[in-house]
Parts: structure tokens; C-alpha cells; sequence
């Protein structure tokens, strides 16, 4: 006997189709009223940068302001695309497009107000010395930024005392780092213990194939990320006051 659920049986005439609804579908109940606002959050969602621009465009021309536009339109589609991708109903090549839409906007309204953007926080991310393989840090930087943060990127296979100069340099609120060979993690070790001799207590989050959490639990600055997607989490409760051991507590397995 076939099993048939009524509420996802077909019917021609006068039947409500019940039906799992699409991301695009999810995404325009999210988008918001204002229809200027609307279209800046629409073309961020769909990852087109000529339409962002030519959306903010139509914005400003209509009075809106082009920083308040980064907060209220682009940050909030960005937003959208983070909400759906944590509910694994978007991957990550969605977010990175849509990312890039982002980023072109922003510099955009950038440049049309004259005026620097405020982001959240800054963040130093770079692979380990001795390290060219950068997909995780790629990965990291994306949703930092797709997060509202500021994010300096120092490349692959970066020497201690570059990190630690960018860190003295640009007073981020965590440094991230990835290894993905045993061979390179050592560097981390030289990192936290550089930073402690300039009573510099950033935390340190440090991911990668090669990194484990009692590698990283070892080192008074380090916090160890296993999913990229909790990076920004972890800014976030950076903003909140939270210290190392909290932050451990919260984001550590048990």
C-alpha cells in the first residue's frame, strides 16, 4: 500500500499545496519594507555587485543617506544570506558572492559620502609560517566581514614577527590563524608567546586540519575553532566582555 500525505498530493483545482519553501522564498518575507531598501538587500541576497550599486544608486537619488544605507540595506541582506546559511538551506559559495556584493557596496557608499565606514571590530587573520594552504582563512575572512568586521588579511605563510607587528600595529579585538600541517603549528606557540612578552592579551583563534583543541588549550591567548562559522560568534562575545576562559567555556568542547 502506497503511503500518501494529502498535504503534498497535487490537485488541479481550489487545493492549497502544501510545500517546503525555497530560500528565495524564505529571503523575501526577511527583505526589508522600505522598497528602496528592499532592492539593496534583494541584489546582496542574489550576489549581483551591479545591481547593489546600481540599487544604492536609486537609493541615494531618492534621499537615503549612503552610510546609513551599509547598516539598514546591505548589512541587513548580508544578514539574511548568514541567517539561511546557518540554516543550511544556503552554502558557502552563496555566502561568498553575496559577501563580495557586499563589500562592493559598501565601498561604494564609501566613496559617495566622503566618509569612513564604522565596523564592528577589526580582526588580523593569516595563515601560520611555513603554511600556503589559505581555503580555511579565505573562508574565516568571508564571514567575518559578511558580519559587519573589519578584517586585515595578512596572506599565507606569514612570518611571527609580521603578525605580531599587524597586531601592534592595528590593535584588533582576536588575531585568527589556520595551519593545516603538524609541521607548521609550532608557529602558534611563538605567536602567544611573543604577544604575552608585549602584554598584548588578544585572544588568539587557531583552526586548521592540522589543529586540535589540547594542542591550542595549551597556550594562555589561544582558543581553538573547529567550524569557521563560529568565528564571528566568537567576535561577537569578544564585544561582550568575554575573557579567554569564557570564551573556552562557551566554544570549547566538553
Amino acid at each position: 500500500m502506497i503511503d500518501i500525505n494529502p498535504q503534498r498530493t497535487l490537485v488541479r483545482y481550489n487545493v492549497r499545496v502544501e510545500q517546503e519553501m525555497t530560500p528565495e522564498e524564505v529571503a523575501e518575507e526577511l527583505f526589508p519594507a522600505d522598497e528602496d531598501i528592499r532592492e539593496v538587500a534583494r541584489a546582496v541576497f542574489e550576489g549581483d555587485e551591479d545591481e547593489v550599486v546600481e540599487s544604492l544608486q536609486n537609493a541615494m537619488d531618492n534621499g537615503k543617506d549612503p552610510l546609513i544605507l551599509i547598516n539598514d540595506a546591505l548589512m541587513v541582506g548580508m544578514e539574511i544570506v548568514s541567517t539561511l546559511y546557518d540554516d543550511n538551506m544556503l552554502y558557502l559559495p552563496d555566502v561568498i558572492i553575496s559577501a563580495q556584493a557586499m563589500i562592493e557596496g559598501i565601498e561604494y557608499c564609501k566613496e559617495r559620502s566622503g566618509e569612513d565606514h564604522e565596523y564592528k571590530g577589526k580582526v588580523v587573520s593569516y595563515v601560520v609560517e611555513g603554511d600556503i594552504h589559505d581555503i580555511g582563512k579565505k573562508i574565516v575572512t568571508v564571514l567575518l566581514r559578511a558580519k559587519g568586521y573589519e578584517v586585515i588579511d595578512l596572506g599565507k605563510d606569514v612570518p611571527v614577527e609580521e603578525v605580531i607587528a599587524a597586531v601592534k600595529r592595528e590593535k584588533p579585538i582576536m588575531l585568527t590563524g589556520t595551519a593545516l600541517m603538524t609541521t607548521t603549528m609550532s608557529a602558534f606557540k611563538d605567536v602567544n608567546s611573543r604577544l604575552l612578552e608585549s602584554d598584548i592579551n588578544v585572544p588568539v583563534v587557531c583552526g586548521g586540519g592540522a589543529v586540535t583543541q589540547d594542542f591550542v588549550s595549551q597556550y594562555d591567548l589561544g582558543l581553538y575553532c573547529e567550524e569557521a562559522a563560529d568565528v564571528p560568534k566568537i567576535a561577537d562575545a569578544i564585544l561582550k566582555g568575554f575573557d579567554i576562559e569564557r570564551l573556552r567555556r562557551e566554544f570549547h568542547k566538553h
